[in-house]
C-alpha cells in the first residue's frame, strides 16, 4: 500500500459554466440528433488543445486495443466521452425512452432486496453512470446515495443537476471524518451506495493491481468498506455502444454468502484485484468507454 499523486483531482476543469449552460439549452431545445452534430467539433477541439489528455488516451488505447492506436481511435475515444455527457442531459430530463438500454444481471437486486439488505455498487469512470441511475429510477429500486469526491467537475455537475433537481442523488462526500459511518448507516437502512473505485481520493492509501499489462493504483476505501461491512458488493458499468444504445451490466464482485475473512488485508487486496480484472475485461470489450484522461500507470 502506498500514497500516490492525485493528478485528476488537482487538474482544473476544461469547462466554462456559460458554455455548458448553452449546450444544455441547445440540447433540450433542438433535441439529441441535432445536438450530436456539435460533438464532432468538440471532440476535435479536445484532441487538438488537450495534449496531456491526448497522450494519456493514446497510451491507454495502445494497451486496450493490443496494437498502436490511430488518430481515428483517439477521436472515437473523445467522441464517446462527449456522447455520454450529452446523454446525461436527456437522462436527467426523464427521456430514457430515447435510448435502447439493455440490462444484464438485474436479478441480483431481487435477491438482495428479498433479504432486506443494503448493497455496495462499485463502478468506474467508464461508460455512463447516469444511465444506471436512470434505469434504477425507472425500475423503482431503493434509494441510492453516491459516495464521491465532489471537487472535480463541480461546475459540470452543478449545471447538469439543475436540469431536474428532483433527480439529484444524495451525496456522501469522501475524505470526511464521518464518511464511512454515513455509508454504514445507509447500508443498514437497506439503501444502495454507489462508488467509483478507479481514482485516488485525497492522497489516501492505495493498492497496486495488475491492469492491462501494467500496474495501477486503486483507492483502498471502496474495498475496505466491502470487506469490513461484509455487505453484498455489485460491480456495475453502463457501457455506451454507439448510437443510442447502452448495455448495463451488473455482477457480484463479492459473494454475499461468504463469511467475514479473518485476514482482512488479504481480502481487501483480493477484492481490489478482482475489480481491476473485471475492469480490464470491459476495457478490452469496449475500449472507447474508459474516461480517465490521465496516465493511470504513472
Amino acid at each position: 500500500m502506498k500514497v500516490v499523486s492525485q493528478e485528476w483531482v488537482t487538474r482544473p476543469e476544461r469547462s466554462n459554466v456559460w458554455t455548458i449552460r448553452l449546450m444544455v439549452w441547445f440540447a433540450l431545445t433542438f433535441g439529441r440528433r441535432a445536438s450530436r452534430v456539435l460533438l464532432y467539433p468538440i471532440s476535435i477541439y479536445f484532441i487538438i488543445f488537450s495534449a496531456q489528455a491526448r497522450a494519456a488516451s493514446r497510451k491507454y488505447l495502445d494497451r486496450a486495443l493490443g496494437h498502436r492506436s490511430t488518430l481515428r481511435d483517439g477521436f472515437r475515444h473523445c467522441f464517446f466521452f462527449a456522447s455520454t455527457i450529452l446523454d446525461r442531459v436527456f437522462l436527467l430530463n426523464n427521456q430514457i425512452s430515447l435510448f435502447d438500454v439493455r440490462a444484464r444481471g438485474e436479478e441480483l437486486f431481487r435477491e438482495i432486496e428479498a433479504k432486506g439488505r443494503g448493497c455496495l455498487l462499485i463502478g468506474a469512470h467508464m461508460g455512463s453512470f447516469e444511465v444506471i441511475h436512470a434505469l434504477s429510477r425507472d425500475h423503482g429500486h431503493p434509494r441510492t446515495s453516491i459516495a464521491m469526491y465532489e471537487e472535480n467537475a463541480r461546475k459540470l455537475n452543478a449545471v447538469l443537476h439543475s436540469i431536474n433537481p428532483q433527480h439529484n442523488r444524495p451525496v456522501i462526500p469522501l475524505g470526511k471524518i464521518d464518511s464511512m459511518l454515513r455509508i454504514q448507516e445507509a447500508l443498514q437502512r437497506g439503501e444502495y451506495i454507489g462508488i467509483l473505485a478507479d481514482r485516488t481520493i485525497s492522497g489516501k492509501k492505495m493498492l497496486a493491481c495488475d491492469f492491462l499489462g501494467g500496474q495501477i493504483h486503486l483507492p483502498i476505501t471502496p474495498f475496505r468498506l466491502a470487506v469490513i461491512l461484509n455487505c453484498p458488493v455489485v460491480f456495475m458499468l453502463g457501457i455506451y455502444q454507439g448510437g443510442n444504445r447502452y448495455d448495463v451490466n451488473f455482477e457480484y464482485l463479492a459473494d454475499p454468502q461468504q463469511p467475514t475473512p479473518l485476514d482482512r488485508d488479504f481480502a481487501i487486496r483480493q477484492a481490489a484485484q478482482q475489480f481491476a480484472t473485471r475492469l480490464e475485461h470491459y476495457c478490452r470489450v469496449a475500449p472507447y468507454n474508459w474516461f480517465n484522461f490521465y496516465d493511470v500507470w504513472k
